[in-house]
């Protein structure tokens, strides 16, 4: 044996793509684990050539499902992002769009049965330990993908995927601002560092002489501003507790501008070291938590909605993404939850194959 089969089912989750996996086909261990996605994805190669991936970070990622222990959860759902150009596997983070997809998958793989013209599938985020209430359509009990539903940054529409996202403050530091301030200096950058749902670091674009409203290919071909943004999300990342993470995806950038084109505020958001082509649904939250928050860095680039819930719309590079949040404000903001709508589709299943010096299987 040469190489060794893995069964997978290959999807579009929001804005994202990648292989869905049952966590059981796979190996235990991290490191042996990371070697084989690593082989399936093609990581080390800027087009990732000698796998599937497709040659930028939204194209990496990696879903692994499973029966979930939790007593209110049915699907436990592990998150790996694995590089483009570099042999590295971040395990830290969760991906609210590759979420999306874990509905279908799971029923595709027939670890939840459908019910109904519509079924809740009760999902927990093991990176983070948030759990996600996901509506997927199912009329008489069949998987629907076709549908009218559209997001930016896909083309076309497909069945509408209802996520309702609870319990995710301090997801990853344990605290809703971790520095323990609503705004910091590094660089003389003014930040909101805020962990909901993804750790950010968050600043006016203004502050790093932009407008907020530059395209992908103009703020990625801006090295130097790479260069300041980075040297901040270095020390904001030490100093909301999280060490060195010079190696690692998180804390996410953001930058605020005001709204242009009728939404509640712009946003650009970074992965962290090239620019999302859209906006990521974990990243969406946190930045939509920033604008909804006195004090933050968001002060006055917006009219700020007092109403609980409240739809804040932002717009990113490709469009708008729309978060249903459900908060109280007395003496600070409290989130109780946030809620999106996303699509997904399967693209592909079988068994995806890597070499068995990697790993030899089961």
């Amino acid at each position: 044996m040469t190489q060794t089969s893995i069964p997978y089912v290959f999807m579009r989750g929001g804005t994202s793509r990648g292989p869905y996996f049952n966590r059981a086909d796979l190996p235990e261990d991290r490191e042996t684990l990371a070697e084989v996605l690593m082989a399936a994805v093609g990581a080390g190669h800027p087009i990732n050539i000698d796998g599937i991936g497709g040659g930028v970070a939204v194209t990496t990622k990696v879903a692994m499902l499973s029966p979930s222990d939790d007593d209110w959860a049915e699907v436990d759902y592990f998150f790996a992002q694995v590089s483009v150009t570099e042999r590295m596997v971040d395990f830290k983070p969760t991906c609210g769009n590759i979420l999306s997809g874990v509905g279908p998958a799971a029923i595709e793989m027939g670890l939840v049965t459908p019910s109904g013209d519509e079924t809740e599938i009760r999902i927990r985020a093991v990176n983070t330990g948030a759990r996600v209430l996901a509506r997927v359509q199912t009329p008489g009990g069949v998987l629907r993908y076709d549908g009218d539903t559209e997001i930016a940054g896909v083309p076309g529409t497909a069945a509408p995927i209802a996520l309702n996202f609870m319990g995710v403050v301090g997801s990853a530091t344990g605290a809703f601002v971790p520095t323990g301030n609503l705004r910091d200096t590094f660089d003389g950058i003014e930040v909101t560092c805020m962990d909901v749902a993804m750790p950010m670091v968050i600043a006016r674009a203004a502050d790093f002489g932009l407008t907020g409203y530059e395209t992908v290919q103009e703020l990625d071909e801006n090295r130097d501003f790479f260069a300041r943004m980075e040297s901040v999300r270095l020390q904001a990342g030490a100093a909301m507790g999280m060490g060195d993470v010079s190696k690692s995806v998180t804390p996410k950038f953001g930058l605020l501008a005001p709204a242009k084109d009728g939404g509640t505020i712009c946003t650009r958001y970074f992965m962290p070291w090239t620019t999302h082509p859209s906006m990521a649904v974990t990243g969406s939250q946190c930045l939509a938590s920033c604008a909804l928050t006195p004090g933050t860095v968001a002060d006055g680039l917006l009219d700020r909605p007092t109403q609980s819930p409240t739809n804040v719309v932002l717009e990113h590079a490709s469009g708008t993404i729309e978060v249903l949040v459900d908060f109280e404000m007395t003496t600070q903001f409290k989130l109780n939850s946030a809620g999106l709508m996303r699509t997904a589709r399967k693209l592909a299943d079988g068994h995806i194959y890597v070499p068995a010096t990697v790993w030899e299987g089961h």
